[in-house]
């Protein structure tokens, strides 16, 4: 696996414009719960003028739709296929741009359901409907569909290596599990989540643990995949150090 320390070089953000000119390519970032994940790919698509797809949140729209029908875990485990598919065919996820951000934000069946997904009830939940193999199929299907023209930052758990294996840029986030923690913690509390922080960790675990034993496209790092440990970094040094690895990219394309 690479564990690539890219140098630092200078600043490409001018206004907040991007100043690099590079040809339409694929970006996978992949990692742990609560790593930054999406906070560094929408900054990335910001900069590159790139379109921001949160693969994560389609499985959340999809735990959100089990919960709002009523349908629990236990009895959604036991769809037969012909039931999973019928189910999955009232699901219809899609992605609006918010003109206040500028970034797409999911919508399940025509409703924005952005702040629904955050719920730590949903982050409960989702490890084990993403890993239904059926769900997974459908959701993996649509993802591809958005990297047809490429010019797309995505971020989940396996982008890289199941989505787009051929992406031309993969990044893998780790960080401390505590730093995690304190994180999604802020996080939650900022929008009005009342959670503890027992709770968040034992999320954060959860999930890490379903999510590298599935067996169904389990999280880990592709062997192409530069790791970037964001324990100690703010996010504009984490911006830099994916701008230097789109830097590379554009060197070995000889642009």
């Amino acid at each position: 696996m690479s564990s690539i320390s890219l140098p630092k070089v200078a600043k490409y953000m001018i206004n907040g414009e991007s100043t690099i000119h590079l040809p339409k390519i694929i970006i996978a970032i992949d990692g742990y719960s609560s790593c930054g994940k999406s906070t560094l790919a929408k900054a990335l698509a910001r900069a590159l003028g790139y379109r921001f797809i949160d693969s994560g949140a389609m499985y959340r729209a999809v735990t959100l739709s089990m919960v709002e029908e009523n349908i629990g875990i236990e009895t959604l485990l036991k769809f037969d296929d012909q039931e999973m598919k019928e189910w999955l065919d009232n699901i219809h996820i899609t992605f609006a741009v918010n003109e206040d951000t500028g970034f797409s934000e999911v919508q399940l069946n025509g409703v924005n359901v952005e702040r629904k997904i955050r719920d730590i009830k949903i982050s409960d939940l989702v490890s084990p409907v993403s890993a239904l193999p059926m769900v997974r199929h459908r959701m993996v299907a649509l993802q591809k569909s958005y990297g047809t023209k490429k010019s797309v930052v995505m971020d989940g758990r396996d982008i890289g290596t199941t989505v787009f294996p051929t992406a031309e840029l993969k990044i893998f986030m780790t960080a401390r599990p505590a730093v995690r923690a304190k994180r999604r913690f802020e996080e939650l509390n900022a929008k009005g989540f009342m959670v503890t922080m027992d709770e968040v960790y034992d999320n954060i675990n959860n999930r890490d643990y379903a999510d590298t034993h599935r067996k169904e496209s389990p999280l880990r790092q592709a062997e192409d995949a530069i790791l970037l440990d964001n324990s100690d970094m703010n996010e504009q040094e984490q911006l830099q150090f994916a701008l230097d690895a789109v830097l590379q990219v554009k060197k070995k394309l000889g642009n």
